[in-house]
């Protein structure tokens, strides 16, 4: 078993980023990608790769309490420092601190704001129920926010600390479960790449509800798999899973489904001696019974509204960014059949100048990095589905593969955002898919890599053509 993040394939990762910098420049001079984040660009994707191999050779001989305790501190130092640089950075290129072209990010700082007012004013009882108008999967967020204005007076830049001490603990979450999957050894691999991923530091220092909505998967996750191996359940571990579910439908209701789903699933078919039939089915009526008191027929209506509305919301969204005088001609021709294939490595990087792209354009490292680990997602997918091993490892599996199949029907289907809440577990197989690396499987890395390279090509030429910038 491989127990580091070879730099075989580190290194040839690398080269592959470099040579799609230089073929853009030379294939579409006109629209080269700007300097400042060509730098971007060369930090997130060198310094993962590299580091990624470093540390999991210079750590692997650590005891685990130190393990944990450096993988805490460096992941906290790393996004303590972009949070301050991201602060300022902000002001300097946008004249506030947020990110370019805010929206969300703006609009829950205000309403954190204001509904603090409501709760001075003593009006929040009476104003925010009708306020939300029954959309609880956007109530979360706010209401989290305002609880950090209160104590904080407002202050962004604390919001943001606190982001970064959530993220660094999330690299210890990813952590536990895969241990509690696949070892400790590939453990180490999995919390090192979270500790590295550009995308979990690039949302530290945004005031988008992310960072947090993942340290809940996370937890949610490896709560539910002390239950799944321990030899006796664990009353507090349930409850603290049952809350944590309900808490992801006031984030994104697609996410509460889809971790009820989870559950379900894990209760039916993981082999556990604690969970016999009668027990699942004790323990099955008491989720539903729970869901439906707890939740009502509002949100309920909401999941059928959402699951109803799918095939129109993805067609139409794709029709309206083509019309759009910034949009894509070719956007249009989107749909979840085009999307499917590439949904365990998309979004692909927009390594060209897109002015109406500043932040793509700024995390295209980070989506680099995403398409290259993707080798391995797939090779653990084969490994699990060779070897039958898939069936030890439902809860996650089950969790990953509704939510991507939900999100391919969307119209988020290549929004990187979307595909956050998937990363935890994605990563997770990603450590499994470099610890079974061997001769016979190692000899694909290269095709795969020359196949992302042109993927990458094309899609940016796509961006471009379908502006008529090209």
């Amino acid at each position: 078993m491989i127990t580091i993040f070879p730099k075989y394939f580190t290194s040839k990762a690398i080269v592959l980023y470099i040579a799609l910098l230089m073929l853009c420049y030379l294939l579409i001079m006109n629209q080269v990608l700007p300097s400042h984040w060509i730098a971007f660009g060369l930090i997130e994707v060198i310094a993962f790769f590299t580091f990624s191999n470093q540390l999991s050779q210079n750590w692997k001989s650590l005891s685990s309490t130190t393990f944990l305790k450096k993988l805490f501190i460096t992941a906290f130092i790393i996004r303590l420092i972009y949070v301050f640089f991201s602060y300022f950075f902000y002001e300097f290129m946008t004249g506030i601190h947020f990110e370019f072209e805010t929206a969300d990010a703006f609009g829950y700082h205000n309403e954190a704001i204001w509904i603090n007012e409501l709760y001075n004013n003593q009006q929040f009882v009476e104003k925010y129920p009708e306020y939300i108008e029954g959309n609880y999967s956007d109530a979360g967020y706010p209401v989290y926010l305002s609880i950090i204005y209160f104590i904080s007076d407002n202050s962004i830049l604390f919001t943001r600390i606190i982001k970064a001490l959530l993220s660094a603990y999330t690299c210890i979450l990813i952590y536990k479960i895969c241990k509690k999957n696949f070892g400790e050894s590939t453990g180490r691999i999995a919390s090192i790449i979270s500790l590295l991923f550009p995308n979990f530091i690039y949302y530290c220092g945004l005031h988008v509800k992310e960072t947090e909505m993942i340290f809940v998967i996370c937890l949610l996750l490896e709560k539910f798999s002390n239950i799944l191996i321990a030899s006796k359940i664990g009353k507090i571990d349930l409850i603290v899973t049952i809350i944590l579910s309900f808490i992801l439908f006031f984030f994104r209701t697609i996410l509460g489904v889809t971790a009820f789903f989870a559950l379900f699933s894990a209760l039916i078919f993981t082999q556990n001696r604690f969970f016999q039939s009668r027990k699942k089915i004790i323990i099955g009526i008491w989720l539903i019974s729970t869901l439906i008191v707890f939740l009502g027929g509002t949100l309920i209506s909401e999941v059928e509204r959402l699951w109803g509305e799918k095939a129109t919301n993805q067609s139409q969204s794709m029709e309206a960014r083509a019309a759009l005088k910034t949009g894509n001609k070719f956007a249009k021709y989107g749909a979840a059949a085009v999307f499917a294939p590439f949904i365990l490595v998309a979004p692909f990087p927009t390594m060209v100048n897109v002015e109406t792209q500043q932040n793509q354009m700024m995390l295209h490292g980070g989506f680099f990095v995403k398409n290259v680990l993707g080798f391995f997602i797939l090779l653990a997918f084969i490994v699990l589905i060779r070897t039958k091993e898939y069936k030890k490892h439902i809860f996650i599996l089950s969790f990953l593969l509704v939510y991507l199949g939900i999100l391919t029907l969307s119209k988020f289907a290549i929004s990187e955002r979307f595909h956050m809440p998937a990363y935890p577990i994605l990563i997770v197989l990603t450590a499994y898919g470099i610890s079974k690396l061997n001769v016979k499987n190692a000899k694909y890395y290269v095709p795969y890599l020359i196949l992302i390279g042109i993927v990458i090509i094309g899609w940016n030429w796509f961006k471009l053509a379908g502006r008529g910038e090209i």
